[in-house]
């Protein structure tokens, strides 16, 4: 596969591959990287300064339950949970699925056999979207969602916290981008355009993103993890395109034969009201229109 972009990414419209994403955040060498999106992505209500990472597949219970694939999973050093997903299209209860998977991180907390007075870490389930949500302002993209008393809207419980990017909405251009939270969304929606780093992102961890970035710094096992990653991005965009192209082929299909069957029934009702205007008995009219009694005697 001839690879011509010139930095790991998906298609315009999407911040990374899976491949891309865990390569810049996912390994222990890069993780000042994570630390550093995450701490701008937190807004300084939380300040991380180091973090290991976890298993990525939780089990449950027992073998019949079912169980999660993170594309992240992180740990703080006062035992933070954070959890990080790449969300590439939206799906029915997209919500209740990051609710679910953020139940597994607590329900580890729970010694087997021992005392426990339930005291939990602080949880965080992070969601980078690749879609806008259906029931969110057209200008709002960050969002931070928290238990609260709805009477007071103050938060009821702190330690549970959901953070969602809608990373379509993010449309700032190289000269309005302004705070370092707002140079990583755009380096993120933005790195397979590049040829050169911008102006704006010449800062010594903007560099090293450039520089793992690099397609032709790849060793020769991670560019066939790459090529399989871009096939299967690209198969998978296919198959949507697909899919949406017969969904409204279909739709016009139906749209033409609704009108169709419309205009037909107006030309019968016209009809069968000259007729009966004439004094043509109904049966007749019936017959010839294939309106039912009922049809011509309302009109």
């Amino acid at each position: 596969m001839a690879i011509v972009e010139r930095y790991i990414d998906g298609p315009a419209t999407r911040p990374f591959t899976d491949f891309g994403f865990k390569k810049l955040f996912g390994s222990e060498p890069n993780k000042e990287l994570l630390i550093d999106f995450l701490n701008e992505l937190l807004r300084g209500k939380k300040k991380i300064k180091n973090l290991t990472y976890a298993k990525n597949e939780q089990l449950g219970h027992t073998s019949d339950d079912r169980k999660a694939l993170f594309d992240l999973y992180c740990e703080g050093e006062h035992g933070e949970k954070f959890i990080v997903e790449l969300q590439r299209i939206n799906q029915l209860f997209f919500k209740d699925r990051s609710v679910y998977y953020s139940t597994f991180p607590i329900q580890e907390q729970g010694p087997k056999g021992q005392d426990w007075n339930y005291r939990l870490p602080e949880i965080f389930m992070i969601g980078i979207m690749d879609f806008a949500l259906n029931d969110t302002l057209p200008e709002q993209f960050h969002h931070e969602v928290k238990l609260i008393e709805t009477s007071t809207k103050r938060v009821f419980y702190d330690k549970l916290t959901f953070v969602y990017l809608e990373m379509p909405k993010f449309e700032k251009d190289e000269q309005a981008v302004q705070t370092h939270y707002e140079k990583w969304l755009f380096l993120l929606k933005n790195l397979h355009r590049f040829t050169e780093i911008p102006a704006i992102l010449q800062e010594r961890i903007f560099r090293k993103v450039f520089n793992i970035a690099e397609v032709a710094n790849l060793n020769e096992e991670d560019m066939k993890t790459y090529e399989a990653s871009l096939k299967q991005r690209r198969d998978w965009q296919n198959a949507v395109d697909y899919a949406t192209q017969e969904a409204e082929e279909k739709g016009m299909k139906r749209g033409i034969e609704k009108g169709m069957e419309k205009g037909m029934k107006k030309k019968q009702r016209e009809i069968a009201f000259n007729l009966k205007k004439a004094g043509v008995s109904v049966d007749i009219i019936a017959q010839s229109t294939g309106l039912s009694a009922d049809e011509i005697n309302q009109l």
